[in-house]
């Protein structure tokens, strides 16, 4: 082999381990260490509320919540969708509130008539706030889509999933979530 033909694969083989570093998946999330629960932070400057009257999470302290980050062009937003919706009409009357919070990526996607027939096209029933300011999100200090919050009756961030995968994980932990008994004032 010539120089020239193993300068040309080294620098293949730099360009190939770069992209690898560049496209690293995110971190999966998980339960939350004990010494790093945090009360979750209020939804803030939220455009619009559809399918639902604003919500405070103040006010759902008691019930088992479950935030997700999503936007209706997002690709694998619209593949983790399905189990979000299914996690809603099956535990909603257990005492599981979901909350879409619809984040957008692209700045047509801050149009509450988009947001409104992406909602109807995918018939979604759970609350959707708007969050077109990021505001929401940073409180969450979110940084991907689809991310999953749950947030226990006590109103603790307890288990977080970014990205899609691990529904059976998610689930077993909506359904610890609900079994648990409120602490005492809830």
């Amino acid at each position: 082999m010539s120089i020239r033909s193993n300068v040309l694969l080294a620098i293949a083989a730099v360009a190939a381990s770069a992209a690898v570093l560049t496209f690293a998946a995110p971190p999966m999330g998980g339960d939350t260490p004990a010494s790093e629960v945090q009360p979750a932070p209020e939804f803030q400057n939220i455009d619009t509320w559809l399918n639902s009257p604003p919500l405070k999470l103040q006010e759902l302290r008691g019930k088992v919540v479950l935030v997700d980050f999503w936007t209706y062009t997002c690709i694998n937003c619209l593949n983790h969708l399905p189990y979000v919706k299914e996690w809603n009409e099956k535990y909603k009357d257990k005492g599981l509130v979901v909350v879409g919070v619809h984040t957008p990526e692209f700045a047509y996607e801050k149009s509450t008539k988009n947001v409104q027939d992406a909602i109807q096209r995918l018939q979604i029933k759970h609350a959707v706030a708007q969050d077109n300011h990021y505001a929401t999100w940073k409180a969450f200090k979110n940084q991907y889509w689809p991310a999953v919050y749950l947030i226990d009756k006590q109103g603790r961030v307890v288990y977080s999933h970014f990205g899609e995968g691990s529904y059976g994980t998610t689930e077993k932990k909506i359904q610890a979530l609900l079994a648990e008994q409120p602490a005492a004032g809830f």
